[in-house]
């Protein structure tokens, strides 16, 4: 195990270890809406905490390296060490006691994803994938699904926070992945964990019109480990920054990409 991987599950142990404490009175967390986003994108004091006590973490190793998280660090996402972190993706249903969020921990030298580290302290859950090394969930490894027909799977989706196009074409592409007969849509609200699961063979695909890059920088490693496919929804490679995503087992990619690409917002 590299040093790397060694600081990021000690890093997100400890932003977990602050999610839990106040996970266990969800109801009276301190939350605001984000500055300038709809009242549904909010930010609690359990995201600042947790963010906080995982920087210092990696600092105490890693005092020189650059920092991407949600809540207030913003550094250059081609920096030679990067460290890309969300400290609470799902915080919507963390703040309505709903245990299906994850601290998400990555390292990236020079661009690439070395390791990432999902952890939801809710359920005690792990997920922890290193370059060349596999995908394990709580010490198994796992592979992708050998599902080839979207008729033999679940798709997972997201929405991110817009109400408006992208809303409306994340609709679209399911009514249509409906008529190719998938079992049926998961929309579980937490990035990391869903990309955990067409990892873990749980679900076949997932896409987003826009998602973050702190939101998949380890999801992504975690499903390439696994044996599965992360692009954009227009099948490029998947940029370090805001973008579009689609992962999948590799097998349902292009099939997935008839769709997803259709409805893509311009």
């Amino acid at each position: 195990m590299t040093l790397e991987q060694q600081v990021a599950e000690a890093a997100a142990r400890a932003g977990g270890e602050v999610v839990a404490r106040y996970f266990r009175d969800f109801a009276n967390v301190a939350h605001e809406v984000k500055a300038g986003e709809p009242s549904y994108n909010r930010v609690s004091v359990a995201d600042l905490e947790s963010e906080r006590t995982i920087v210092e973490t990696i600092r105490q190793t890693f005092p020189d390296h650059a920092i991407l998280a949600e809540e207030g660090h913003t550094a250059h996402s081609d920096a030679e060490h990067l460290w890309v972190i969300d400290p609470i993706d799902g915080t919507n249903n963390f703040l309505h006691g709903i245990p299906q969020f994850a601290v998400s921990v990555a390292y990236y030298r020079a661009g690439q994803a070395q390791c990432g580290v999902i952890f939801n302290p809710a359920r005690n859950d792990w997920f922890i994938a290193s370059r060349g090394e596999g995908a394990f969930h709580n010490g198994q490894q796992v592979r992708v699904a050998e599902h080839s027909r979207l008729n033999e799977v679940l798709v997972g989706l997201g929405f991110y926070y817009d109400r408006g196009a992208i809303m409306e074409a994340t609709l679209a592409a399911m009514r249509d992945l409906f008529r190719e007969h998938i079992h049926c849509i998961r929309r579980m609200g937490a990035a990391t964990l869903d990309l955990c699961m067409v990892a873990c063979g749980q679900i076949g695909a997932f896409f987003e019109y826009e998602l973050s890059p702190w939101d998949f920088a380890a999801g992504r490693l975690f499903v390439e480990e696994a044996g599965g496919c992360v692009t954009t929804c227009d099948n490029r490679p998947l940029p370090l920054a805001k973008t579009h995503i689609l992962a999948s087992n590799g097998l349902l990619h292009q099939p997935m990409l008839d769709i997803v690409q259709r409805h893509l917002p311009k």
